[in-house]
């Protein structure tokens, strides 16, 4: 089963869900400022897709931080802080798929690569 991560108030998120429903792909949706973001997971996706790809530095939520804290993400510790806090930084969706990898965005190439499974 797909996990589907993100923010119910996104639009790219809800586009995500509809997609994967019309699909028939199974999944299920984790809001990420409702319940939370495990630390282990997110250091997980770190190590599997990087932080360039997991940071949303285009963001509204990114832009408003001060210096000194966006400074401290270029670390993957000060990332990981950043991100516990504010979740909102990460790009969105992130589909988990446990060990078959993670998956961030969605565009014609991520659906491709949900699609094949």
């Amino acid at each position: 089963m797909i996990v589907v991560h993100g923010l119910k108030t996104c639009d790219t998120c809800r586009k995500a869900l509809k997609w994967l429903t019309e699909e028939g792909l199974a999944h299920r949706f984790h809001d990420l400022r409702a319940e939370g973001l495990a630390e282990a997971d997110l250091r997980r996706w770190i190590a599997a897709v990087g932080l360039e790809t997991l940071l949303n530095r285009r963001g509204t939520t990114w832009r408003g931080l001060p210096p000194d804290q966006t400074a401290a993400a270029e670390s993957v510790d000060g990332a990981v802080a950043l991100a516990l806090a504010h979740p909102a930084i990460l790009k969105r969706p992130i589909f988990d798929r446990g060990d078959a990898g993670v998956i961030v965005g969605f565009k014609a190439e991520q659906q491709a690569a949900l699609k094949a499974g």
